[in-house]
């Protein structure tokens, strides 16, 4: 089962940059639209819009690309 999380819980994750860490803003449990694409979300396999530490690039991925950073709150 993939970790759930959190909003303001404080994750990393993998990207063309290397690792990079931030904080979750918006949990989606149903499909949405993301930068001109469809996303695919749903309560079992949420995605998980985060905000970038260092900019203000907001990402969105699925739980099973996140991980816990720092006192990162999950259920």
């Amino acid at each position: 089962m993939t970790e759930k999380f959190e909003i303001g819980g404080h994750v990393t994750w993998n990207s063309e940059a290397g690792r990079v860490s931030g904080t979750i803003k918006a949990i989606h449990t149903s499909d949405f639209d993301y930068r001109g694409h469809r996303r695919r979300a749903s309560k079992e396999d949420p995605q998980y819009e985060i905000k970038s530490d260092k900019t203000d690039h907001i990402a969105a991925h699925k739980g099973g690309a996140l991980t816990r950073s720092g006192g990162a709150r999950s259920k």
